[in-house]
């Protein structure tokens, strides 16, 4: 039987990260942030090439680690990002500079996701990472499912939350939104879904209708 937790180790360590994204990540274990895996990164990074990504939005924007993955795979893309730290932000502004991205790609945007996403155009992204505040989580991706455009890709960080989703004795309040949230995915008509194992779990909806 093969051994689960050696290949999970194993593909994150597949993932090599260019030394601004490094930097990025060495900035946000100092200030307290848990950014995405490198695994996870270099997933995203793929996924927004693939898509052939022109639009990003991104809820949580850290110290720039999954916004500069995201531009790795979408170099020509314009990135939107929401963060309620302005400190964080400055971090990140410092990363997209550090990783060559052209400072007209990059919108950065101070607040609430919940003061700000209802103020967004419906469809008009290509591609939304929700990776913000968990006790916002649902708010988020129903605004992230309605900002998408159809055939669009919204994709959830952290979706099994620690390793804590997928234990039955885990039942505090975020590890129930999260396991509320892949319930109503797993349900929905109007997507296509999945859920890897990457990292601390990346969930990747595709909308196929309105």
């Amino acid at each position: 039987m093969v051994d689960k937790e050696l290949s999970w180790r194993y593909a994150e360590d597949f993932a090599v990260e260019p030394p601004a994204i490094q930097a990025a990540r060495r900035h946000a274990l100092e200030v307290g942030i848990d950014p995405i895996s490198p695994g996870v990164g270099a997933q995203i990074a793929v996924l927004a090439a693939a898509s052939a990504t022109h639009s990003i939005l991104e809820i949580g924007t850290g110290t720039g680690v999954s916004g500069l993955w995201l531009l790795t795979g979408a170099p020509e893309a314009t990135l939107t990002s929401l963060d309620r730290e302005f400190e964080h932000q400055q971090l990140a502004r410092t990363a997209f500079a550090e990783g060559a991205v052209p400072a007209n790609r990059i919108r950065l945007i101070t607040g609430r996701a919940a003061e700000v996403l209802p103020r967004m155009t419906d469809g008009a992204y290509d591609l939304v990472l929700v990776d913000g505040d968990p006790a916002e989580l649902l708010d988020d991706v129903e605004h992230a499912l309605r900002i998408v455009r159809r055939g669009g890709l919204v994709l959830v960080a952290h979706a099994l939350w620690r390793g804590r989703v997928a234990d039955p004795a885990q039942r505090d309040e975020t590890v129930a939104d999260y396991r509320a949230l892949l319930a109503t995915i797993a349900e929905s008509t109007a997507v296509t879904a999945t859920l890897s194992t990457s990292g601390d779990g990346l969930l990747q909806i595709v909308k196929t209708a309105e």
